[in-house]
């Protein structure tokens, strides 16, 4: 297998459905190949990082440890790919489906409070369930 790179993922972490997957995703990070940073924190540097605040708030974005940037779909492919859930990362991986991944995304990107409100309980619920249950 080969080594994977260290990837930081950048979040809205004013959004609930993105603090479930952020929960979900460091409950299963026992690899410590994933390092998450709330975009509305002290610890985004956009700067640094080389992307603004408004660009990470209208598509998810990830760094790997060499300092390439990634963002939309393919954060999402790379990050299950650490969190060892290779099915996922396979499927989210795959170029006959990009058009259609890349049209959902864009649209839960834009929508994500308003779709939150509707599923962040039960979406926060089942990350905390899964995180007691990875850490068993």
């Amino acid at each position: 297998m080969t080594q994977l790179e260290k990837l930081t993922l950048f979040y809205d972490g004013a959004c609930p459905l993105c603090q479930a997957e952020i929960l979900f995703l460091s409950g299963r990070n026992k690899a410590g190949l994933l390092d998450f940073i709330d975009i509305n924190s002290d610890r985004f540097d956009s700067d640094r990082i080389g992307i603004s605040c408004e660009a990470a708030l209208a598509a998810m974005y990830g760094q790997f440890a060499s300092g390439k940037l990634i963002h939309g779909v393919p954060v999402f492919s790379e990050a299950y790919r650490r969190a060892n859930l290779p099915a996922l990362a396979w499927l989210l991986s795959r170029a006959t489906l990009q058009p259609i991944l890349r049209v959902f995304y864009r649209f839960f990107a834009n929508n994500r409070h308003a779709i939150s409100s509707l599923f962040s309980p039960i979406a926060l619920r089942l990350a905390k369930h899964q995180s007691s249950k990875v850490g068993q």
